[in-house]
């Protein structure tokens, strides 16, 4: 069997991805709204600065308002995707029903 071959075989397996679910869902959940919050009272558009926030890996996008700053780089952004990712699909579904 090529080399090519096998690479192509290795591609089409599906990677596992996992985190410690309860520990992190709760502290990227209470980060989320605390973040939020702050964002809102200081007038920016909270969904808006989150999503700059989550593509670029930049703070920037968060306000030092209520420490919202120093709380969201407690979680690693993959988590917070995640957390977000997990509470859409179970109100999704939810509505679905």
């Amino acid at each position: 069997m090529g080399k090519g071959k096998k690479m192509d075989q290795q591609q089409d397996k599906t990677v596992l991805f996992r985190v410690d679910v309860e520990e992190s869902e709760n502290k990227a959940k209470k980060i989320l709204l605390a973040v939020y919050a702050a964002l809102k009272e200081k007038g920016y558009n909270p969904l808006n600065q989150l999503v700059g926030y989550l593509l670029s890996g930049d703070p920037a996008y968060i306000t030092n308002h209520l420490n919202a700053r120093s709380l969201i780089r407690q979680v690693e952004r993959d988590e917070l995707l995640e957390e977000l990712m997990r509470s859409y699909l179970e109100h999704a579904e939810e509505e679905e029903n």
